[in-house]
């Protein structure tokens, strides 16, 4: 690290800067179609069209969190048993014949 750019707490104090300078943002000019486009859109938005539509939407997406939730839980299992099977196996490498 250069000691130009690395600047020591204690000195800090001892910096003077110039006073900030305004400067002009311009704004993006958007297309004027481009922007009814996207309010129209917005205001489409609804999601799914009817009720038994949002119905089965939502069934899906509670089966879909039970079965990962469910699936989590059996890997974790899984694992759990492999770990213990391991230990097993280790113990009775170790337990002479």
């Amino acid at each position: 690290m250069s000691h130009q750019l690395f600047v020591y707490f204690k000195h800090y104090y001892d910096l003077q800067f110039s006073p900030a300078v305004e400067t002009i943002v311009k704004k993006d000019k958007k297309n004027p179609k481009r922007v009814l486009r996207d309010v129209k859109k917005q205001l489409q938005n609804n999601g799914i069209g009817t009720k038994s539509q949002q119905a089965l939407k939502l069934q899906h997406e509670l089966k879909k969190e039970e079965y990962k939730s469910n699936s989590k839980h059996k890997k974790q299992m899984d694992a759990e048993q492999k770990f213990k099977l391991k230990q097993q196996k280790k113990k009775a490498k170790h337990r002479g014949h």
